[in-house]
């Protein structure tokens, strides 16, 4: 768990959606890679890399204690191969793609992350 401090005010304050979008994308981006799930959303590689991560707000609902959003990451991998002088892997970077629910608490900013399937 983590704190969205800034996209909580910007959702509590009289501002458009594109302001709370801005602001959640932007503070995500300033995240460490390990608290999202990028390994376990791997389909085509092994390992996630986080040097090229980019986020898409797909949907936006409330409930009464929370602001439920569901985000698309877009990030790479690799396969790591086992990396001795005569493997033949090369190392390419394979486009991936996952879908995360952000919960955040509307009062305390407390934000939870989980993979969507």
């Amino acid at each position: 768990m983590f704190y969205l401090k800034k996209s909580l005010l910007a959702w509590q304050s009289d501002n458009s959606f594109d302001d709370f979008n801005t602001a959640l994308k932007n503070e995500i981006a300033l995240l460490d890679s390990t608290l999202l799930p990028l390994q376990q959303g791997l389909r085509y590689s092994s390992y996630a890399l986080d040097n090229k991560l980019s986020f898409t707000i797909l949907s936006i609902t409330t409930n009464e204690e929370d602001i439920l959003v569901k985000v698309g990451i877009f990030y790479t991998g690799i396969i790591a191969g086992c990396n001795c002088a005569d493997d033949p892997t090369p190392i390419d970077e394979y486009n991936e793609h996952c879908d995360a629910l952000f919960c955040i608490n509307k009062k305390t900013a407390i934000t939870s992350v989980a993979l969507i399937d």
